[in-house]
């Protein structure tokens, strides 16, 4: 199950059907198996405090990822999103706010599966496969 929320702002996720298909395809490839995954889009106001208790990070972010998960290929967690941080990047990066969001969102799942992204190797894996996912959209 994917569920989408708002936390003190107001988002609305278009196409929220294919939108899960494609994460529940991409959790599958990664051979993992779903049992939920909640999307809590936020301010960057909201995220922040939340970098800062959690990981003791004073940046803003676009996304934190919080595994829930008992069990070795079980997904389960809560993946919020800084809807003011994807509007900023998608701008900088010359992007559709859609194809940021859908980037963030991927990126959310692959941290799941086990993905990192703190050195410059892991960084690059981590965009070739939400590249790879992201070319499996269907519902754009």
């Amino acid at each position: 199950m994917i569920n989408f929320f708002n936390e003190d702002i107001i988002y609305i996720v278009r196409n929220k059907t294919a939108v899960r298909n494609w994460i529940e395809k991409a959790i599958r490839k990664e051979g993992y198996y779903l049992q939920e995954i909640n999307y809590i889009y936020c301010s960057d106001a909201h995220l922040k405090k939340m970098n800062e208790k959690y990981l003791h990070h004073r940046t803003y972010t676009d996304i934190i990822t919080f595994d829930l998960s008992e069990k070795k290929k079980d997904l389960l967690g809560e993946i919020y999103v800084s809807i003011e941080r994807v509007r900023e990047n998608a701008v900088l990066f010359k992007v559709p706010l859609r194809d940021e969001l859908h980037r963030v969102m991927i990126h959310g799942v692959l941290h799941l599966c086990g993905y990192k992204d703190k050195s410059p190797a892991d960084v690059k894996r981590m965009r070739n496969r939400e590249d790879y996912y992201l070319s499996l959209r269907s519902f754009l």
